[in-house]
């Protein structure tokens, strides 16, 4: 070839093979974590402040769900200690709009059925119990007396604290068993033949002390007397106004369908039957409703926290125009720049996220271990509240991470 033919022949290559673009470089994962990182390592109190934000509605949702889900637990332990088998029958009202009474063979026609593991009583009275003789009538305390049967203990599940409970020597005589809450307002902190309260217009003596019962919460604030001194010493019926049933687990919904006919054939209409265990059973129900609103609270408190990172974020891209800039010169594609926001907004909510599950069950802890509950913080609490916290990261990162992709280059490069 002649040197004259020299640029034609260069025109001609040329013109066949056409420069290529350079491909700009894909970022790898590890490489979004990295530039990511960085740009949150650069405002670390600014970071803290806007991943606190999450935290605290995340912790206040993770809390919420823990500490009711330990209550539950420990009402779920506490009802197989005491047993859902409990019936009660108690009277009602008559026909004529006045008050009923249980038969006095109540008791023992409930005993007869099939299915009934055990059943007691005890009787109303209008007697009143002061600490001693020289206090005033008046200063009652809403404490109540009441005839027991020697069985009670086991049909209501009452445990004695101090003492011993009626039996069929004792319970002809003057003695009486107090409840945790009367004896408190009486004065009495132990049983023994020294230890008496003014009662009915006499002196009886404290024999026994009761714990609390849950499922029979009345009985805290009773003093309990033997049945047959009820009759002859307090004007006391002979009528059982609460008769306490223990039925058979898989038969309790049996028993309870023919249990107030069996107590008062006559009129069993006049009777009322219920189970102590659905008290706390709708105790738990209310409970669970003042969950919905704390967690409606956390939710809030939430929406806060994505409000701080979206607001994090729009500071950043304006703080950070001549470093998109200057990445969007050297090769950058807007992709990438908009990956590397989204990374950091993905980033400090996750950071927030993971805070305030620890901190969620960190309160969990320590709030049950104040109540005497197991700790229980279910896993979907814990999984969903970082999800949660990615989802409003996302979301709170994107329009920030658009507009720095849409930056032209000039424009960032200008910007000082």
């Amino acid at each position: 070839m002649t040197l004259t033919n020299a640029p034609r022949e260069l025109e001609r290559r040329a013109d066949a093979d056409p420069p290529r673009k350079p491909r700009p470089a894909r970022m790898r994962p590890a490489d979004v974590l990295r530039v990511g990182g960085s740009g949150l390592r650069s405002r670390p109190m600014r970071v803290f402040l806007s991943a606190l934000g999450i935290a605290i509605g995340i912790a206040a949702m993770v809390g919420v769900v823990g500490i009711s889900t330990s209550s539950t637990e420990d009402l779920d332990r506490r009802l197989s200690a005491l047993g859902t088998n409990l019936l009660t029958v108690t009277p009602g009202q008559s026909f004529t709009g006045g008050a009923a009474h249980l038969p006095a063979e109540s008791v023992g026609m409930i005993g007869a059925m099939d299915h009934v593991d055990s059943v007691s009583a005890i009787g109303r009275t209008s007697a009143k119990v002061y600490r001693n003789d020289r206090t005033p009538k008046q200063e009652t305390g809403g404490l109540s007396v009441a005839a027991a049967r020697t069985d009670l203990p086991e049909s209501v599940g009452a445990e004695i604290v101090d003492g011993r409970w009626l039996n069929a020597a004792n319970s002809r005589y003057p003695s009486v068993v107090l409840g945790p809450k009367a004896a408190e307002q009486l004065g009495v902190h132990e049983a023994g033949p020294d230890v008496r309260v003014w009662l009915g217009g006499r002196w009886f003596t404290v024999v026994g002390l009761l714990a609390p019962n849950q499922l029979v919460p009345a009985m805290d604030s009773s003093a309990l007397v033997g049945w047959s001194v009820a009759k002859s010493e307090l004007g006391f019926d002979g009528y059982p106004t609460t008769i306490y049933t223990r039925a058979d687990e898989s038969s309790v919904g049996d028993v309870q369908a023919v249990l107030g006919a069996t107590a008062n054939p006559e009129t069993p209409s006049e009777t009322t039957v219920s189970r102590p265990s659905d008290a706390l059973a709708a105790k738990e129900a209310t409970d669970d409703a003042l969950s919905g609103l704390l967690l409606g609270l956390g939710g809030v408190a939430l929406l806060v926290g994505g409000v701080g990172v979206a607001n994090t974020m729009v500071i950043s891209v304006l703080e950070r125009r001549s470093e998109i800039g200057l990445r969007r010169s050297l090769g950058a594609t807007r992709g990438q720049i908009r990956t590397q926001f989204l990374a950091e907004a993905l980033l400090l909510s996750a950071l927030g996220g993971l805070g305030g599950v620890l901190l969620g069950i960190g309160v969990t802890g320590g709030y049950a271990s104040y109540q005497g509950w197991p700790s229980v913080v279910p896993v979907w609490a814990m999984a969903g509240g970082v999800g949660a916290t990615l989802v409003i990261g996302g979301l709170a990162g994107f329009y920030p991470a658009v507009r720095a992709a849409r930056l032209p280059p000039t424009e960032a490069l200008a910007t000082t």
